[in-house]
């Protein structure tokens, strides 16, 4: 009889603490939950790309020739038209000086031309249609005498026929040096004058050619800027072909950066845009100057440029940098942070709403813009309600929850530093930090 009360102990012992597991577990949850708000956010389009300058040139010589002296060395800062090295050529000087001499043989030639009053075949042809004409009279008084006589029966007829014929090629031969003079007079010293003329424009063509080979051993910088390399030494042969010197203008850089394909279709020419050096935390503020037409095959990103000053010149073209673009500012719209974004059902995404008896409600939302550590919220969540920001991971829908510590104050901006800032924005501090009038 004494031994019941013993067996009864363990037994009311397991009862004890079953009942402590089970109230323990219908405790509720503790979760972190924070006000659904409306608020200011930002659509940013980001990309890595790599630095340009904002424009370069590879001089190249146009003769082969070897190097006479440099006039720079690589980091030096060049202005456009400056003489930046000098090439051989006093071969291309001596061509030179004969094309000169070959000009002012043909511009004399010309000058006798044009001076002369008759040319001699001019004269020569003169004299043949004189000495025709006198044959020819000659040869007309014969006929003449020969057929009075033939008439008066004194003469044969064969004898008249035989002047006629002699007058027929008399009258022949005049016409043909007439024909002749006639020919040499209306083309004849045109003719020798152009033929003139055309020797002087040929020498004159093989003269400008031959300057333009002898400035062509002058080698001058095409743009403004700084010699980024310089490869060869002095002495050394310049080819065709091979840069002689690269000038590169960098008091503006432009970085082109890749951005996926699906969000470049908010990116528009004169945006907004900031670029960061790989490594750096140091932010310059730029624009859009082109955005690519067609998005690459392999990558399936679109190719954007940004353009930013680049005072100092402490951006090196070469160098990796990331890009971030303003494409759109949305006011008042419904903004919940990351952190209580949960998995949906089906890939979606959900949200734990809590209600006034502390009941966690799951409810499916559709994201929009995302900034930072906050997102818009297209429907699924009305402002004003609270939803659970830690604590949420594997809560069950309908669950019961204890509130640790409520934030019912709006989500703070928690903008990325390297973003671009809205357009007006300087000046709108500038207007803040004006003392005020009194």
């Amino acid at each position: 009889m004494n031994q019941k009360p013993l067996l009864l102990i363990p037994l009311l012992l397991l009862s004890a603490c079953s009942k402590k597991e089970e109230k323990e577990a219908e405790a509720p949850a503790p979760v972190q939950v924070t006000a659904v708000t409306q608020d200011t956010i930002r659509r940013i389009v980001a990309g890595d790309g790599t630095l340009f300058a904002r424009d370069q040139a590879s001089v190249m010589p146009k003769i082969a020739a070897p190097v006479q002296k440099f006039m720079v060395q690589r980091g030096d800062h060049v202005k456009q038209g400056q003489l930046l090295a000098v090439l051989e050529s006093r071969d291309l000087a001596a061509a030179q000086g004969e094309s000169q001499a070959q000009l002012a043989q043909a511009e004399a030639n010309l000058r006798s031309t044009a001076s002369a009053q008759v040319p001699e075949s001019v004269v020569k042809a003169q004299t043949d249609v004189e000495a025709a004409k006198e044959t020819e009279d000659a040869a007309k008084r014969l006929v003449d005498n020969r057929e009075k006589l033939f008439k008066q029966g004194a003469l044969a007829r064969k004898l008249v026929d035989d002047a006629q014929v002699s007058y027929a090629q008399s009258h022949s031969a005049l016409r043909s040096a007439q024909e002749h003079l006639r020919l040499l007079q209306a083309v004849g010293k045109g003719e020798q004058i152009k033929t003139a003329t055309a020797q002087v424009d040929a020498a004159r063509n093989h003269l400008q050619s031959s300057e333009a080979q002898s400035s062509y051993s002058q080698i001058v910088s095409p743009i403004a800027g700084v010699i980024a390399d310089r490869p060869l030494y002095a002495g050394e042969m310049a080819t065709p072909g091979n840069p002689l010197l690269t000038v590169m203008d960098i008091s503006k850089i432009v970085a082109r950066a890749n951005v996926p394909q699906d969000q470049a279709a908010t990116v528009k020419i004169g945006q907004v845009a900031t670029i960061t050096q790989a490594g750096s935390t140091e932010v310059v503020e730029g624009k859009v100057i082109v955005v690519s037409p067609a998005a690459d095959a392999n990558s399936t990103t679109l190719q954007v440029w940004v353009q930013a000053e680049n005072p100092g010149e402490k951006l090196k073209p070469g160098t990796s940098v990331h890009v971030q673009i303003l494409t759109e500012v949305l006011k008042a719209v419904t903004v919940v942070p990351m952190t209580a974004i949960l998995p949906g059902e089906e890939g979606g995404n959900a949200c734990l709403v809590i209600s006034s008896d502390n009941i966690a409600h799951r409810r499916p939302v559709q994201l929009g813009v995302r900034e930072g550590k906050k997102v818009q919220i297209l429907n699924g969540v009305r402002p004003g309600e609270e939803v659970v920001i830690v604590g949420g991971v594997g809560l069950d829908d309908k669950a019961k929850v204890k509130v640790i510590d409520t934030t019912v104050k709006e989500v703070e901006e928690d903008t990325d530093d390297n973003a671009p800032p809205e357009p007006g924005s300087k000046d709108k501090k500038k207007d803040e930090a004006k003392p005020k009038s009194k």
